[in-house]
């Protein structure tokens, strides 16, 4: 009698969700998901708005891949513990001043099986042509959503945000 292991995730199977996630592909990306799903976006003002569910994560990715609209995305190194993974990416842009703006991220996954139950999205963003002269002890590591892009969409709650940072 032979007995088959469960079901895992694999670095594979997470590099298929990140390329549903580079083409913009919701249907996609909700077949990698458990039905009990959890996404927490990296920008709202928890901050970040969790959503819990079908319906809800759906609206979530939906929302996030508009955020993220017309930024080009990169990806980065990836791992797996068990059922946790964490998969780092990246975005970068030109902002209507013409400066370069790169955005870092990292995910952190909860998996059940070779699903994921949870996507914890973790975001940065960094200005490539900060002045290294200007006394700040981290230059090039400024956290700054006031900081916004026109021309892509906003997340519910992300002015709220801006201003209570500015």
């Amino acid at each position: 009698m032979t007995t088959s292991s469960p079901p895992v995730m694999t670095l594979e199977l997470l590099q298929q969700f990140s390329d549903a996630w580079t083409a913009g592909d919701v249907d996609r990306l909700m077949e990698f998901m458990t039905d009990d799903r959890v996404y927490c976006a990296s920008v709202g003002p928890e901050p970040g708005i969790t959503y819990r569910g079908r319906d809800e994560v759906r609206r979530g990715f939906g929302a996030m891949l508009a955020y993220d609209s017309g930024r080009e995305r990169h990806g980065g190194i990836a791992f797996l513990h068990g059922a946790v993974g964490v998969a780092e990416w990246s975005f970068s842009e030109i902002s209507q001043d013409g400066r370069t703006r790169l955005i870092r991220g990292y995910d952190i996954y909860q998996f059940s099986g070779d699903k994921i139950h949870k996507k914890d999205a973790f975001r940065k963003i960094l200005d490539e042509e900060i002045s290294r002269d200007d006394g700040d002890p981290f230059p090039g590591d400024r956290h700054s959503p006031s900081r916004h892009v026109e021309g892509r969409a906003s997340l519910p709650g992300e002015a709220r945000l801006r201003d209570r940072l500015r």
